[in-house]
């Protein structure tokens, strides 16, 4: 077989790949961006303003930002208050949910604690009841504890659903850290919290960034847990609060559009900012050398 003939057929099945690529990858973007365009078409559109059929609004505005951020709609009355709500609710998590799932991976993974794997495993067992059937007992929990709407009663529910995944990620990362490292600071004298500070958690740096944005992005967007647990407009996020704006027969849809659009942005910044380590990090463990 001559080079050039070679060298035809390897640029075709390239070019056959890139085709195939392209068919499902652009159905995909198309479906993802089309509800983003048309929030940010809603957003930057006047009030009542005709917007089917057209692809960019008449009059573009960016009035509706202003109503948001000067609160001057009924609905918005605590805008600020609700984002920042969010924005505790979400921090608190992302902290906890490392702090504990850190420890566990740390004792199940290096310290071979006796049990541990099986509480892992009980622990994940729990994903196969889907967390809407766990709302109604997490709130008759949270009552008989009187944390009913208190803030700690969404961080702990939220903690409670993170921990098992965020524990398993950790614990199959620090399976592939080698044990010589262990060994060494042992023989040097360390302790078991002097491994932990010194060795485990800088090798662990990136799934401990994957694992912390994952519990806060999964906080920030949760609705179900929050609707439930909290019920004062000053004390609730702004994702429960987002669907009081379809409780009226004549929604104010450019101010929901624009609401979400801003509450959109903080995450996407976030995992934008953190993505090299959330696809490092996430599958870290997941292929055996």
């Amino acid at each position: 077989m001559s080079a050039g003939l070679r060298k035809s057929r390897i640029t075709w099945k390239m070019v056959s790949t890139e085709a195939k690529l392209l068919l499902i990858g652009i159905p995909v973007f198309l479906w993802t961006i089309i509800p983003i365009y048309h929030m940010v078409l809603f957003s930057i559109s006047p009030r009542n303003a005709a917007t089917s059929g057209r692809l960019w609004p008449k009059e573009p505005t960016l009035s509706n930002f202003s109503f948001v951020f000067q609160q001057k709609h009924f609905y918005l009355d605590h805008f600020w208050a609700q984002l920042g709500n969010s924005l505790v609710i979400a921090l608190s998590v992302g902290a906890l949910t490392l702090a504990v799932s850190t420890a566990a991976a740390f004792a199940i993974s290096r310290l071979k604690v006796r049990g541990g794997r099986t509480v892992m495993n009980m622990a994940l067992f729990t994903y196969f009841i889907p967390a809407a059937f766990l709302a109604v007992p997490m709130y008759k929990t949270m009552g008989n504890y009187g944390l009913l709407n208190s803030q700690w009663s969404l961080i702990l529910a939220m903690v409670t659903i993170a921990s098992p995944y965020c524990i398993w990620v950790l614990k199959q990362a620090s399976d592939k850290l080698p044990w010589e490292l262990d060994e060494a600071a042992r023989m040097d004298g360390a302790t078991a919290m002097q491994l932990f500070r010194l060795v485990y958690l800088p090798l662990m740096v990136p799934s401990l960034v994957a694992v912390g944005t994952y519990a806060l992005l999964l906080a920030w967007n949760e609705y179900l847990y929050a609707f439930l647990l909290l019920s004062k407009d000053s004390s609730v996020t702004l994702a429960v609060a987002l669907g009081n704006f379809l409780a009226a027969d004549d929604s104010p849809w450019e101010l929901l559009m624009t609401t979400g659009l801003i509450y959109a942005l903080p995450p996407a910044a976030i995992y934008y900012a953190f993505k090299r380590y959330m696809v490092s990090g996430l599958t870290a463990g997941a292929v055996k050398s």
